[in-house]
């Protein structure tokens, strides 16, 4: 999977380019967003907009999302490169929530690098990510693969309640986060995730499925597998912040202890404060209450998580969802290689170290 990852990212960039390029100037803006009422300013959208976006496109990703598109387009018996624009969608849509997320969540760094806020301003990086929500709609405007107005249409609305439901997840996150008490419930957590980050997934394979002209029921199957995979990948991103910060996975690209300074009640929280004794659960929730932790306490709620088991807890659910995810591809009656393909990548999302 990591060959696949590596062999498509410079055609998907290339295709985000053309979306957004790295240098903005007037054709660009008129070709894109019609012409102007009065004059652009192409040297301020150019410093507003393009230098922050691929300042974090440029910082590495993995493109999951994207390549995840392109090998539902193979299952479904299409060309991939024929729709390596609408590959972009997901793809530009994800980073987009990641710049907004940074600055809700106060985050100090993303990719290893300092947190867009940080280095753009709160101002230009909200602004840019925004505009990451919106800029990927014009590529079904422009219909690059002569897609008729029902097939259009279908993605507009898909679309429509699909990032509907990731701002509910987001909510839910928000409120957990400025909450002192631990109230919320490890179904919930996943719930959350299901909106958050698995309406993303869902849009990766319902676009697959609508822009190739499948039934609902693929569509379905489709979307029940990249929502259950994309599930697990956030599980497992819980898992590798603690195993990074007790120094046991790879360079992962986040400060040390970062989920634990931003307060999140992750899987691995809600397990630790269920399971273990009321003391340490009590002091669990006290430091991740916390507006602010030394290492030392840092150190000693990754101690506490760990000590109840919720490393292994956490790794044996994000497992089982991809076992789920993978019976889902049965259904796809896809191409043996390309659902050797999708299996795969169910395995790799739970199996990383990075």
């Amino acid at each position: 999977m990591q060959e696949t990852l590596a062999e498509w990212r410079p055609a998907i960039d290339e295709a985000i380019a053309e979306v957004l390029p790295r240098d903005v100037d007037e054709a660009y803006l008129e070709s894109y967003f019609g012409e102007p009422t009065f004059q652009y300013d192409p040297e301020g959208i150019q410093r507003a907009l393009a230098d922050p976006i691929w300042d974090l496109l440029d910082r590495g990703g993995k493109r999951w999302r994207a390549v995840l598109f392109l090998v539902f387009v193979e299952a479904f018996g299409e060309d991939p490169e024929e729709y390596l624009p609408y590959a972009t969608i997901p793809e530009i849509l994800h980073n987009g929530t990641i710049i907004v997320d940074d600055v809700e969540d106060e985050a100090e760094e993303r990719r290893g690098e300092p947190a867009l806020h940080h280095r753009f301003g709160r101002d230009v990086a909200l602004n840019a990510g925004n505009a990451m929500y919106f800029i990927p709609l014009k590529i079904i405007t422009h219909n690059p693969a002569d897609l008729p107005s029902e097939q259009r249409l279908a993605a507009y609305e898909m679309l429509m309640h699909e990032l509907n439901r990731t701002h509910l997840g987001q909510g839910m996150d928000i409120c957990w986060h400025n909450e002192p008490e631990v109230r919320t419930t490890r179904e919930q957590y996943l719930e959350m995730c299901a909106c958050k980050t698995g309406c993303l997934g869902r849009i990766v394979a319902r676009l697959a499925a609508i822009v190739t002209g499948q039934s609902a029921d693929v569509e379905h199957h489709a979307a029940e597998y990249a929502e259950t995979v994309a599930i697990a990948f956030q599980i497992a991103d819980d898992v590798l912040d603690v195993e990074h910060s007790l120094g046991r996975a790879g360079d992962f690209g986040k400060a040390f202890g970062n989920d634990i300074r931003e307060g999140k009640k992750t899987l691995l929280v809600l397990h630790a404060i269920e399971e273990s004794d009321p003391a340490d659960a009590d002091r669990l929730a006290e430091i991740i209450a916390a507006d602010e932790n030394t290492d030392e306490e840092i150190d000693e709620a990754l101690t506490l998580i760990e000590d109840s088991g919720a490393i292994e807890y956490a790794r044996d659910r994000a497992v089982g969802l991809a076992d789920t995810a993978k019976a889902h591809v049965d259904a796809l009656d896809a191409d043996p290689a390309v659902a050797a393909k999708l299996r795969s990548f169910a395995d790799f999302v739970v199996d990383r170290d990075v």
